[in-house]
């Protein structure tokens, strides 16, 4: 009989102080709405593809395109200004990825293949390029905000971008090399060979672009969004010139968030 006494003692003390937690928390969050602060946790998923800008004449088609699964989570604080608090400024940090595989028609493409021996050969590609980018990011946005009316917000600014994880690889197929340059000794692949190439490790760190969208509140706490996030920097190293044009990461996240 004791025990259930003590047991029945120690539940209600959980109870309690789970009341009170909450209690301090809900008073945390008013105090910061009246005080023009929101908070909000969203997750969705990235769709799009890195590609230079406008497509170069050494790529003559894109035949096929697959965005892959590329999911995104993030946190972020919203500061709405003024009196009528119709403007404000948003920012947090989000984890992403940025995917695609894509398959290309190209001719006289900038290439190093690795050979069946291990050996690498570099010079211009004419043929078939399968495509695989798998790159995941730490980003914190900045961005201004404004209220449409009490539902809809539009935003924009700029994001910056860490690279934690990196793939840029693929393979060569039905077509032939140039060694060195464009009239240089032509190696054939053909009757279903392919050779690979992987450009991971010459990818840049740091990356930043612009961002815009629009936030549509769906219920009382729950939104759903749309962001375009345009890359204004090559996702490639200074020097790194073996694609001799630039490439830009442009993805359009969709997805929804919880706002506290």
């Amino acid at each position: 009989m004791i025990k259930k006494i003590v047991a029945f003692i120690v539940l209600v003390g959980c109870m309690q102080t789970a009341l009170y937690a909450q209690e301090n928390q809900n008073r945390t969050l008013i105090n910061a709405a009246l005080h023009g602060w929101e908070y909000e946790i969203r997750a969705g998923v990235s769709i799009g593809g890195t590609s230079p800008l406008p497509l170069p004449v050494e790529i003559r088609s894109i035949d096929a395109y697959n965005p892959t699964l590329a999911l995104m989570l993030e946190g972020n604080a919203i500061k709405w200004l003024g009196k009528t608090k119709k403007w404000g400024v948003i920012t947090g940090v989000r984890l992403e990825t940025k995917n695609m595989i894509t398959k290309a028609t190209v001719k006289n493409y900038g290439m190093e293949i690795i050979g069946n021996d291990g050996n690498r050969l570099k010079g211009n590609w004419t043929g078939g390029v399968k495509t695989k980018v798998r790159n995941a990011y730490i980003t914190v946005p900045v961005l201004g905000a404004y209220k449409i009316d009490s539902r809809l917000r539009a935003k924009a600014g700029i994001y910056v971008s860490y690279l934690m994880d990196e793939e840029f690889s693929g393979h060569v197929y039905e077509g032939y090399l140039r060694e060195g340059n464009p009239t240089g000794k032509k190696v054939n692949f053909s009757d279903g060979a392919i050779a690979t190439y992987d450009f991971s490790d010459d990818l840049r760190k740091f990356a930043w672009g612009l961002q815009a969208g629009v936030d549509w509140r769906a219920f009382k706490h729950l939104n759903v969004f749309a962001d375009l996030t345009w890359g204004l920097n090559d996702i490639f190293k200074k020097d790194f010139n073996t694609i001799t044009f630039a490439m830009y990461p442009i993805y359009l996240n969709v997805g929804f968030g919880y706002a506290f």
